[in-house]
């Protein structure tokens, strides 16, 4: 039936607030060849104030959105040249980009991770025998046929076969495991890269950074025995949970995905167990447990982390799969203590879900104001006139020396402007000097939020600035937080 066709409540009464959002020209069922519509787009709710609240967050989300703010701050583009779905980072994004990752490159090394690294192609053998080619190739760009040979004439000599770009980096981290033999005294054995995958999304359903079909994941993959397997899915669990908290997130749920009936290698009986386990995991972390049946992929359930952002959304973060069959597929093994040969189990994690995906949600969570650590510019000297541009080259000199990427803005523009420029792009610390600083080898602090303190001592500046970011403090400074952090000689002072 028609389901627009109503009546829906038998009097508008019942709806105490809602708006009417935006109209757009339509075709009856979707043919042009039919009569014009026009399609026009409401929200109803409990109340007006629910409905101003809802409001209030569609405009914050609109300010937020990291493809805007992308452009805005010279993060990331999506040249038309190169296609839908291929982000390009700027130098400032860039910056941002090594920050994530160094972060987690030292926390992973620290965690017991070995580095890998494995190529963007393949032969389509590779995924023929993980079949990926049976259950994801929809989700595949389409082959490159290479190498074949022709004789002169133009007779096939060799015939050449299908290359793939990869989606996933799990069947080439099996090959290192499988290029020689493995020791039950080895395991877990944990490998990890930066992988560059890419994926035939769908152009209607590609979303800036958040929804790519070339992004690089933070993979890793960890082979154990049965026996370790509890421990390690809990330990990686908390590893994860700790590292994303170190970027500023902190309201996590856990969603268990379970077998798709439909679409699933192995036994039931392992599936049963691996869920089983999975489940008992997720329980025991104290986090909420949300079903999600049908939304594993076809080798093995998964708990997803589900985090809010600074506007209650949800994102899903990081993934844990558990695999008992991709070992059996590329055969596997490990020699025990009782010198039998069995399969290993493994766990597939991705901890950002991908870097460009993160990078998003970090962008919108902090509205562009990233924390003073991941910051492009972490602070910028802002002279009242020329004269004093050479104080604050030997602040900035100073700050360079400890570690703080600092610049001096020696443009044209006045100094109010310079303040307006450098507040928009959001940079932590803005550093002015004026006579009376250059005097007392001073410079007086102004940060995002407009206030201001005044009168610093330049050495106590440095190891103020030098010191937040190497806290890694995710909270934006301002002039209360700082004082209280810190100068006994500060005066501060509030914005207008």
């Amino acid at each position: 039936g028609d389901l627009c066709r109503g009546p829906h409540i038998p009097t508008t009464k019942h709806i105490p607030a809602f708006k009417l959002t935006r109209s757009s020209a339509a075709y009856w069922r979707g043919d042009q060849n039919r009569e014009d519509l026009q399609r026009i787009y409401g929200t109803a709710w409990e109340s007006q104030e629910a409905l101003d609240e809802h409001v209030r967050l569609l405009e914050e989300a609109e300010k937020r959105d990291h493809r805007k703010l992308g452009l805005e701050l010279d993060l990331f583009s999506f040249p038309d040249e190169l296609g839908s779905g291929l982000p390009v980072f700027h130098p400032k994004g860039g910056i941002i980009r090594k920050e994530l990752e160094d972060y987690s490159r030292r926390r992973h090394v620290d965690a017991g991770y070995e580095f890998v690294n494995t190529p963007h192609i393949t032969k389509g053998y590779l995924f023929e025998l993980s079949r990926h080619l049976d259950w994801y190739a929809e989700g595949m760009f389409p082959p490159m046929h290479l190498d074949a040979e022709y004789n002169d004439d133009g007779t096939l000599r060799k015939p050449g076969q299908d290359y793939y770009v990869k989606p996933m980096n799990c069947p080439m981290h099996n090959l290192i495991y499988r290029s020689r033999g493995r020791s039950y005294r080895e395991l877990p054995l944990r490998m990890f890269e930066f992988g560059s995958v890419y994926r035939y999304e769908k152009s209607g359903v590609v979303h800036g950074l958040t929804r790519a079909r070339g992004f690089t994941q933070d993979d890793a993959h960890i082979y154990c025995t049965r026996e370790q397997m509890r421990d390690e899915l809990t330990g990686t669990l908390n590893f994860v949970l700790d590292l994303l908290k170190d970027y500023g997130l902190s309201d996590f749920y856990l969603e268990l995905s379970t077998k798709d009936p439909e679409k699933f290698v192995g036994t039931e009986e392992a599936w049963e167990e691996a869920t089983a386990v999975l489940a008992e995991v997720g329980e025991a972390s104290g986090l909420d447990l949300v079903p999600d049946p049908g939304g594993a992929a076809f080798y093995g359930p998964k708990i997803s982390v589900q985090t809010k952002d600074a506007l209650g959304r949800n994102w899903q973060m990081s993934t844990l799969q558990l695999d008992f069959f991709e070992p059996e597929l590329f055969g596997l093994e490990y020699t025990a203590n009782d010198g039998s040969k069995q399969p290993p189990v493994m766990i597939h994690r991705a901890l950002f879900g991908s870097i460009e995906r993160f990078f998003g949600v970090l962008t919108e969570h902090y509205a562009g104001a990233f924390p003073a650590w991941l910051a492009p510019a972490q602070a910028v000297g802002i002279p009242v006139a020329d004269a004093h541009v050479a104080h604050l080259d030997d602040v900035v000199d100073r700050l360079r020396k400890a570690g703080v990427r600092a610049e001096v803005d020696v443009t044209d523009d006045r100094m109010q402007k310079k303040i307006r420029t450098h507040t928009t792009q959001k940079v932590p610390f803005m550093l002015l000097a004026g006579e009376r600083d250059v005097d007392a080898n001073a410079v007086s602090f102004r940060f995002r939020d407009g206030t201001q303190l005044n009168g610093v001592p330049v050495e106590e500046a440095v190891v103020l600035i030098a010191d937040w970011i190497a806290r890694r403090e995710n909270a934006s400074p301002s002039a209360e937080i700082v004082r209280s952090a810190g100068s006994a000689h500060a005066e501060s002072v509030r914005p207008e």
